[in-house]
C-alpha cells in the first residue's frame, strides 16, 4: 500500500470512529480557548480493538522504519500512553512515558519507568496541535539523559506553529495521518459541501485569526 493510501485509510479509521469530529458551521471549543472546526480524541481508538490493533501495527511498523536505533518507547501523559505501549510491545522495547509535572509525592519523577543513561528514546504521541506538550516531553528526555531523534503521532493538524516549533527543537515527526489528507478523504466521500471544505481549508491557515473571527460573530 502507498504511503499516500495508508493515511487516508487511517483517517477513514478516524472518522469511523468519530474520533475526528468536524463541524464547519459549529466550531468545537478547544481548552485553549481557541473555536475549531475539528475535533479530535484519539482515546477512541482503545474503545475499538480491530482499529486499535491496526493503529499499534501501523504505529511500530512506521517507527521500525524512521527511527530504527530506538532503544526505548517514550509515551506522553495521559493520552499517548496506551498507544504507547502498544507500540513497545509489537517492538519488545521498553516504555516510558513523561508526565506535565514532577509528582508532588514520592520520588518526584517526570519520567516514569526504568531507562539508561545515553539511550535513544522515540516519543510516541496521539495528537499534535503546536507540538508545545510534546516538546515539553523531549525536553524531559533530554534533560535525563536520553537522545531523542524523533516524534511518532497518530494524527497532526499541520499547523504552521507546530513545524516551526518542532523545526526549533530540531525534533523529527512522523505521523499515521494528518489534516490534508484527511480533507481529501472527506471531499471524495462527499461528507461535506464544497463551501464547508474550504471553511475547513481556511481554518488550517490561521486557526487563531479565524477562531477570533467566529467569536466575533457569536
Amino acid at each position: 500500500m502507498k504511503s499516500s493510501e495508508s493515511i487516508c485509510e487511517v483517517s477513514r479509521f478516524l472518522l469511523q470512529i468519530n474520533a475526528i469530529k468536524l463541524n464547519p458551521e459549529k466550531p468545537f471549543t478547544w481548552a485553549s480557548g481557541l473555536l475549531a472546526p475539528i475535533y479530535c480524541d484519539n482515546r477512541r481508538i482503545l474503545s475499538f480493538p480491530g482499529i486499535r490493533q491496526d493503529i499499534a501495527r501501523r504505529m511500530a511498523t512506521m517507527v521500525n522504519k524512521h527511527y530504527p536505533e530506538s532503544s526505548v518507547i517514550a509515551g506522553v501523559a495521559t493520552g499517548a500512553i496506551a498507544i504507547g505501549v502498544l507500540t513497545a510491545e509489537r517492538l519488545g522495547l521498553p516504555f516510558v512515558y513523561t508526565r506535565p509535572g514532577a509528582k508532588k509525592h514520592g520520588l518526584g519523577a517526570k519520567i516514569e519507568g526504568h531507562f539508561t543513561h545515553g539511550q535513544t528514546a522515540v516519543v510516541i504521541e496521539d495528537l499534535i496541535s503546536t507540538a508545545k506538550s510534546s516538546l515539553e516531553a523531549v525536553r524531559t528526555l533530554r534533560e535525563a539523559g536520553l537522545k531523542v531523534n524523533g516524534m511518532a503521532a497518530i494524527f497532526t493538524y499541520e499547523l504552521d506553529q507546530a513545524a516551526a516549533n518542532l523545526r526549533n527543537a530540531n525534533c523529527r515527526l512522523h505521523t499515521l495521518s494528518n489534516y490534508d489528507k484527511l480533507l481529501d478523504t472527506v471531499a471524495k466521500e462527499r461528507k461535506f459541501s464544497p463551501e464547508e471544505i474550504k471553511v475547513l481549508q481556511q481554518w488550517r491557515k490561521d486557526p487563531v485569526k479565524w477562531s477570533e473571527d467566529r467569536h466575533k460573530t457569536k
